[in-house]
C-alpha cells in the first residue's frame, strides 16, 4: 500500500512539472524566383552587364527551423531555451546564408540560447542577435531578406563585395554574436526597452605579450614578418540597445563596438564602432519607418608615425525612409536608403582631389496575404553607384576588367523577387 502511494505521489509530481513547461516546434519556409543584373561602365561608355536568375529561400522572411522551450520555477522565476536554424528549403541544407552567402558550418546559427528571466528582466547566454542589428530589421520595410535588404548592411559586407573594394572592413559580429551573454530590461517598465550584451573572444593572451605567435596568414604572405601575429583581442562585442514604444510609436538608439583586428606587434588594435538610431509611427493608414546608421573603423596605435596619409577613421554612414501601406488583405512596401563611405585619405581631405563612394537604393514590393500563415510576396530594388562604390542586391560581381575594354566602373545593380512564404 505504502508502496503504491509513492508511486502515485511521483506521477503526480510529474504531472505538476509537465504542466509547468512547455516546448515548441516552429519554422519559415520560405521560396523565392529572384533575377539580378548588375551593369558596369568604361570610361567611353560602354557597358557590361552580369546576370542570373536563381531559386532561393529567404526572400520575404528566413527560411528557419526552431524549438523554444521554457520551465516555471515557481517565484516569477523561469528558464527557458530556444534553438534555431537557417533553412536551405531550395537545396535541402541546413545553416543556409541569406541572399547568397554561404551556408554556416553551425547547426542552430540563427540562435542558440539559454536563459534565466523574471521581475528582473533577463539573462541571457548563446548566440544571439547583437543589439545593434535590431534597429537595422525593425526600422525597414524590408529588414534584411531579399532584393530590399538594408543597404547600411549591403556596405558592411552583407551581400556585397563593395566593403572590400572600399576599405571598409565588414564586421563579423553585424548581425549575430556567439559566446555571449546578455541582459534585458522587464516588459513592464511603461514602454521602455532595453538591451545590452558582451561577447567574449575566446582567444587564448600571451604574457609577456611578445611571445604572441604569428599568424599563419602573416608567414605564408610574408616569411620575413614571422613575428607578426593576431593577439587575444580579435572577436570582442560590446553593444547595446535601449529604447521606447507606445501605442503607434516606436523609436530606438543603439551602440556596439567589435574588434576586428588586433597585432600586438605593429602596436594596432582596430575596433568597428556602430552606432544607430531609429523610429516608426503608425498612422493606421500607413506606417512610417526612418533610421540613420554610422559605421567607423578606430585603430588604435601605439606608433603616431604609422600611416600618416592614409585613412581617416574609414566606414560608412546611410540611412534610410520607408512606409508600409496596408490594403484589403495585402501590404504595400517602399524604402529608400543611401550610403557614402568615409575612406578618404588625409592627402585628398586637403586638396579634394578625390569624392567619397556612395550609393542609394528604392525598393518596392507587396506582400498579398492568403491567410494568417502563408503569404505571396514580389519585390523590385535598384541600387545606383557613384564614384567607384560597388554595391548590390545580390546576384553575381560586376564585371570590372577586361584586357580588352580596360578598367570598368560599377555603375548600376537591379533584382527582383517573386515568391512564397509559409510559417508553422
Amino acid at each position: 500500500m505504502k508502496k503504491s502511494l509513492v508511486a502515485l505521489a511521483a506521477l503526480a509530481v510529474a504531472g505538476a512539472a509537465s504542466a509547468q513547461s512547455s516546448v515548441t516546434l516552429f519554422g519559415v519556409v520560405d521560396a523565392a524566383f529572384s533575377g539580378f543584373s548588375n551593369k558596369t561602365e568604361t570610361a567611353a561608355g560602354k557597358s557590361i552587364t552580369t546576370s542570373q536568375t536563381i531559386m532561393r529561400n529567404s526572400g520575404y522572411n528566413a527560411s528557419r527551423l526552431g524549438f523554444r522551450g521554457q520551465e516555471d520555477l515557481g517565484g516569477g522565476l523561469a528558464a527557458g531555451f530556444w534553438l534555431e536554424a537557417a533553412l536551405g528549403n531550395d537545396d535541402g541544407t541546413f545553416g543556409a546564408g541569406l541572399n547568397g552567402a554561404p551556408a554556416s558550418s553551425q547547426l542552430f546559427n540563427r540562435r542558440s540560447t539559454l536563459s534565466l528571466s523574471g521581475v528582473f528582466g533577463e539573462l541571457r547566454m548563446g548566440r544571439d542577435y547583437v543589439p545593434t542589428f535590431w534597429n537595422d530589421i525593425v526600422f525597414d520595410p524590408f529588414g534584411i531578406n531579399g532584393v530590399g535588404t538594408n543597404l547600411i548592411l549591403s556596405a558592411s559586407g552583407f551581400n556585397s563585395q563593395g566593403a572590400v573594394t572600399n576599405g571598409f572592413s565588414a564586421n563579423p559580429t553585424q548581425i549575430r554574436a556567439s559566446n555571449s551573454v546578455g541582459y534585458l530590461l522587464p516588459p513592464n517598465l511603461g514602454g521602455f526597452y532595453g538591451q545590452v550584451m558582451y561577447a567574449f573572444n575566446e582567444q587564448t593572451s600571451y604574457d609577456p605579450g611578445s611571445f604572441t605567435p604569428p599568424t599563419a596568414a602573416a608567414i605564408a604572405a610574408n616569411p620575413s614578418l614571422a613575428t607578426t601575429g593576431n593577439n587575444a583581442r580579435v572577436g570582442r562585442n560590446v553593444s547595446g540597445r535601449f529604447g521606447y514604444a507606445n501605442g503607434p510609436l516606436d523609436v530606438a538608439a543603439s551602440y556596439g563596438a567589435s574588434t576586428i583586428a588586433s597585432n600586438y606587434f605593429l602596436g594596432t588594435t582596430t575596433n568597428l564602432d556602430t552606432w544607430n538610431l531609429g523610429a516608426s509611427y503608425d498612422f493606421g493608414v500607413v506606417k512610417v519607418f526612418s533610421e540613420y546608421s554610422n559605421n567607423k573603423l578606430k585603430i588604435e596605435n601605439s606608433n603616431p608615425l604609422a600611416n600618416p596619409l592614409g585613412f581617416r577613421e574609414p566606414g560608412a554612414n546611410g540611412w534610410l525612409l520607408g512606409a508600409t501601406v496596408p490594403v484589403g488583405p495585402g501590404l504595400i512596401r517602399f524604402a529608400y536608403s543611401a550610403v557614402k563611405y568615409n575612406n578618404i585619405t588625409r592627402l585628398n581631405q586637403v586638396f579634394g582631389v578625390a569624392d567619397a563612394p556612395e550609393a542609394d537604393k528604392w525598393a518596392l514590393g507587396y506582400v498579398h496575404n492568403l491567410s494568417k500563415r502563408t503569404a505571396l510576396y514580389a519585390t523590385v530594388a535598384r541600387v545606383n553607384n557613384k564614384n567607384g562604390a560597388d554595391l548590390t542586391v545580390g546576384g553575381p560581381n560586376y564585371f570590372t576588367a577586361n584586357a580588352v575594354t580596360g578598367a570598368l566602373t560599377p555603375k548600376s545593380s537591379t533584382g527582383y523577387d517573386l515568391g512564397i512564404r509559409h510559417a508553422f
